[in-house]
């Protein structure tokens, strides 16, 4: 074979005695094929000075090389801004796994209510799997998923006795973090301002508080837990409602930092002197949380290395087939507000 018939990977696969998807796996620099053989098929690919074309590669191992991220169309229609900081953070550490491994990264935007997009990205080939982002109806995509065999991975808890990769904070530890620091420092009615109520993330958090109470030999006012959404506009409304109707409370564990930052605003704006009068903890350490008046204390889950592990143990299961589910530790980052 001469230098000018070296010109597919089917070529250079009868050069070197190998199958293209071989070839095509070699010059890709995947971890499936072993360096001595990657090494043999690169000195034969700059001997007979040939480039490999990515979109035939691709197709011929029927791989896209593209990872889409599941979220809903919210972000669609307005963008990320500032108050998706939590989105933002987590796709820096999502295209840092992926830029590693070479894979590209897809935003894809589904309807809560609809579960046949897997289907989609998967026929046309776009993706070769998703990193799943839902909050709402998150189960019903679960579902739609591994029913389809679709290869993904998640952001948050993954139900009992279901086979599938995830990443998660530790929940459990992050809501009793937060709690014991308050019982510490002498607070006694302690709010709970809550995301989605059915969200398996929110229940955990809520047990680890709910722990750290029964531990202290404390019991949990119900009316002085709520919920509604990670977001400004709902710790808004929840933490008015709290204080106007339970104006003995002294502190207020909010799910979110977003919802935090809310709180502190609100209970100033009643006049409320933080952290004399309440004390307000959020939760996920967003870059914003050091900047609040006056700076947040929070529970921080290393959001960037959570994206990170998102690509990267996705593209492992691709890979391999191996299915991991990592938790990663809760910290309290103490400051001002708490």
């Amino acid at each position: 074979m001469t230098e000018k018939t070296v010109q597919t990977i089917a070529d250079l696969a009868r050069l070197a005695g190998v199958s293209k998807s071989t070839v095509s796996r070699a010059l890709s620099d995947s971890p499936l094929i072993g360096e001595e053989t990657k090494e043999r098929i690169r000195a034969l690919a700059r001997e007979h000075d040939f480039q490999i074309n990515a979109s035939a590669s691709r197709l011929s191992l029927k791989e896209s090389r593209t990872i889409a991220f599941v979220s809903h169309p919210y972000y669609q229609k307005k963008g990320f801004g500032v108050a998706d900081l939590f989105m933002l953070e987590i796709l820096g550490g999502i295209s840092t796994g992926l830029a590693k491994s070479h894979y590209d990264l897809l935003m894809a935007y589904v309807d809560p209510s609809d579960t046949e997009w897997p289907a989609r990205y998967l026929k046309t080939g776009r993706a070769d799997g998703f990193i799943l982002m839902t909050s709402t109806r998150k189960q019903h995509h679960i579902k739609a998923l591994v029913e389809m065999k679709a290869p993904f991975i998640i952001w948050g808890t993954p139900p009992a006795n279901q086979c599938f990769c995830s990443v998660t904070g530790d929940n459990f530890g992050g809501g009793k973090l937060a709690a014991e620091h308050l019982l510490r420092s002498g607070r006694r009615k302690i709010a709970f301002l809550g995301g989605p109520a059915e969200e398996l993330e929110v229940q955990k958090r809520f047990e680890g508080f709910q722990s750290a109470h029964l531990e202290a030999g404390l019991t949990l006012d119900p009316a002085l837990v709520t919920y509604g959404w990670f977001s400004n506009e709902s710790g808004t409304e929840r933490t008015r409602t709290l204080l106007e109707q339970h104006p003995e409370i002294d502190a207020i564990f909010a799910n979110s930092d977003f919802m935090a930052i809310a709180a502190l605003r609100v209970a100033q704006e009643m006049g409320r002197r933080i952290p004399d009068d309440l004390a307000v903890i959020g939760y996920d350490n967003l870059t914003i949380a050091e900047d609040s008046d006056p700076p947040l204390t929070t529970v921080s889950q290393n959001i960037p290395l959570a994206g990170k592990l998102l690509a990267q143990n996705l593209i492992q299961y691709l890979q391999t087939g191996v299915v991991t589910n990592v938790s990663i530790p809760a910290e309290l980052e103490i400051r001002k507000s708490a």
